[in-house]
C-alpha cells in the first residue's frame, strides 16, 4: 500500500500497540466466557432437558404403536403431536445453545488473531534502538516500491499450498492426535509467519507517511491519479470478476436444477433418479420449502446487510473529518466521545471495526445453524453458499487487519488533511465489500 522505511517513530509509539493488543485480547477473553462458557452453559443444561422430554415423548408413541392403540402414520394422533412439538423444543434449544457457543469461541479466536498482529508488528518494529529508525538524507517521506506485496504474496502461496495438510492437521489436533499434526500443519504455518512479517513490514514503512511525495501515473488510462489510487482500483476490477464466477455459479443452480422452490411452484419436474436441489434460501427464508426457516434464522443475514451499510457510512464520517481544516465537537454525547479531531477519526474507525466483527461473528452463528439443520458444504448447492458467501467473509476479514493498522495509526502518529488518501482508498475496498454483500443477501437469502 505504501513504502518507504524511513521511519521517526519511536519504539515507545511501537510498543503501543502491544496495549492494545492487551486490550483486544481482554474483550474477547471476557466475551468467550461471558457467551460461550456462561450463556453456553445454561443453554445446553436447557437443550439437555428438552432431548430428555423430546426421547420419553418419542418412546411414548413408540410403545403406543407397538401395542396397536394407534397407527404409525396417524399425524393426527395425540401421542404423536406431542412427539413433534417436543421434536421441535430440542432443535430450538440446540440452536439456541449453538448461537452462544459459537458466538463466544468466535470472538476469542478473532481477538487472538487480532492481538496476534498487533503484538507482532509491534514487537518486530520495536526490535531496533531509536537512533536506528532515522533517516536524515531525506528532507519528507516518499512513497516508493515496497517490498511487503511480494513477502505477503509468498506467504499466502505457501499457506494456500499447505492448506489441505494444514485442515487435517486442525482436525488430528482436535481429535487428539497431536504426531502427524505438528508436520501436517508445518507448510501452512511457516506461509502464516510470512504473512505475518509482510504486514508487520508495511506497517513499518507507512506509519510515518505524512501524505507527501505520492507518485503519480503518468500512463493513460490512469493519467494524473495516485498510483495507489489507481492500484486500487485495477485490484476491484480483479474483484469484480472473482464475485463473478460465484454469482454464474449460482444463476446456473438457480435456472437450471430443479430446487424446491422451483418444483413447488410447478417450474420444473423431476427426471428419472433426479433429486431436489435445496438452497440455503429453502432453510433460511420465513415459510421457506424446507419448513425450518423462520424470522429468526433470516435474522443475522438481515443484521449483517444493516451492519456493512452503517460500516460503509462510519468509515466515510472517519475521512470526513481527516480531511476537515477546522473540526468543530459536537454537542451532547457525540461530544464527549470525540472531543477532538484524533479521537473522532480513532472512534469512528472502532465502530466500523465493530460492525465488521460482528458480521463474522453472525456469519458464523448461522453457519452453524445451517449445518445443523442438514445443510453442509458436502453437497454442490451447499459448496456454492458456502464457498460464496466465505470468501465474501474473508474479504470483510481482511478488511478489518487492515482496519487495525488504520486505528493504530490514528491514536499515534495521527490521520489528517494530508495523509487522509490511505482512509479513502481503503474505504473504496471497504464499499466494494459492501455492495457485494448488498447483491449476495437477497440473491442468497432470499429468492
Amino acid at each position: 500500500m505504501s513504502g518507504g522505511g524511513h521511519s521517526d517513530v519511536k519504539n515507545a509509539i511501537w510498543m503501543r500497540a502491544l496495549l492494545m493488543a492487551g486490550i483486544i485480547l481482554g474483550l474477547g477473553v471476557a466475551s468467550y466466557v461471558g457467551l460461550g462458557v456462561v450463556v453456553a452453559g445454561m443453554k445446553e443444561t436447557t437443550w439437555d432437558e428438552e432431548a430428555d422430554h423430546f426421547h420419553d415423548a418419542e418412546n411414548d408413541w413408540k410403545d403406543a404403536v407397538a401395542a396397536g392403540t394407534i397407527a404409525s402414520d396417524n399425524e393426527s394422533a395425540e401421542l404423536f403431536i406431542a412427539k413433534e412439538a417436543a421434536h421441535h423444543h430440542e432443535i430450538d434449544a440446540h440452536l439456541s445453545y449453538l448461537t452462544y457457543r459459537v458466538a463466544g469461541l468466535t470472538m476469542l479466536f478473532v481477538s487472538i488473531i487480532f492481538t496476534a498482529f498487533l503484538a507482532i508488528s509491534g514487537i518486530l518494529n520495536s526490535a531496533q534502538p531509536d537512533d536506528e529508525h532515522h533517516d536524515d538524507h531525506h528532507g519528507h517521506e516518499e512513497h516508493h516500491g515496497s517490498a511487503s506485496p511480494i513477502i505477503f504474496a509468498f506467504g499466502c502461496m505457501l499457506f494456500l499450498i499447505g492448506f489441505p495438510d494444514f485442515a487435517d492437521g486442525l482436525h488430528s489436533l482436535m481429535l487428539g492426535s497431536g504426531t502427524d499434526a505438528i508436520s501436517d500443519l508445518s507448510v501452512g504455518m511457516i506461509g502464516l509467519t510470512i504473512i505475518t512479517i509482510g504486514i508487520a513490514n508495511w506497517w513499518r514503512e507507512d506509519l510515518p507517511f505524512k501524505g507527501y511525495g505520492e507518485q503519480i501515473a503518468t500512463s493513460d488510462p490512469f493519467s494524473g491519479q495516485h498510483i495507489r489510487k489507481a492500484g486500487i482500483w485495477v485490484f476491484l476490477m480483479s474483484e469484480v470478476m472473482v464475485f463473478a464466477t460465484f454469482f454464474s455459479s449460482y444463476l446456473r443452480m438457480r435456472t437450471e436444477w430443479c430446487t424446491k422452490w422451483a418444483y413447488d411452484e410447478g417450474i420444473c419436474t423431476l427426471e428419472d433418479g433426479e433429486t431436489l436441489a435445496m438452497t440455503a434460501s429453502d432453510y433460511l427464508r420465513p415459510g421457506g420449502a424446507a419448513g425450518t426457516g423462520d424470522f429468526w434464522t433470516l435474522l443475522p443475514g438481515a443484521i449483517n446487510t444493516f451492519a456493512l451499510i452503517v460500516s460503509s457510512y462510519t468509515i466515510v464520517l472517519a475521512l470526513k473529518i481527516a480531511k476537515s481544516h477546522d473540526y468543530k465537537v459536537p454537542s451532547g454525547l457525540m461530544g464527549k466521545l470525540m472531543p477532538d479531531k484524533k479521537s473522532a477519526i480513532r472512534n469512528y474507525l472502532i465502530i466500523t471495526l465493530a460492525l465488521g466483527t460482528m458480521f463474522i461473528v453472525l456469519k458464523l452463528v448461522e453457519w452453524s445453524h445451517l449445518i445443523a439443520e442438514g445443510f453442509t458444504v458436502g453437497s454442490q448447492e451447499g459448496s456454492i453458499f458456502y464457498i460464496s458467501t466465505g470468501a465474501h467473509g474473508v474479504h470483510v476479514f481482511a478488511g478489518l487487519l487492515i482496519m487495525l493498522y488504520m486505528i493504530f495509526k490514528a491514536d499515534t502518529v495521527e490521520w489528517d488533511e494530508d495523509n487522509a488518501q490511505g482512509i479513502e482508498y481503503f474505504g473504496l475496498y471497504w464499499h466494494f465489500v459492501d455492495l457485494a454483500w448488498v447483491v449476495i443477501f437477497p440473491a442468497f437469502y432470499l429468492y
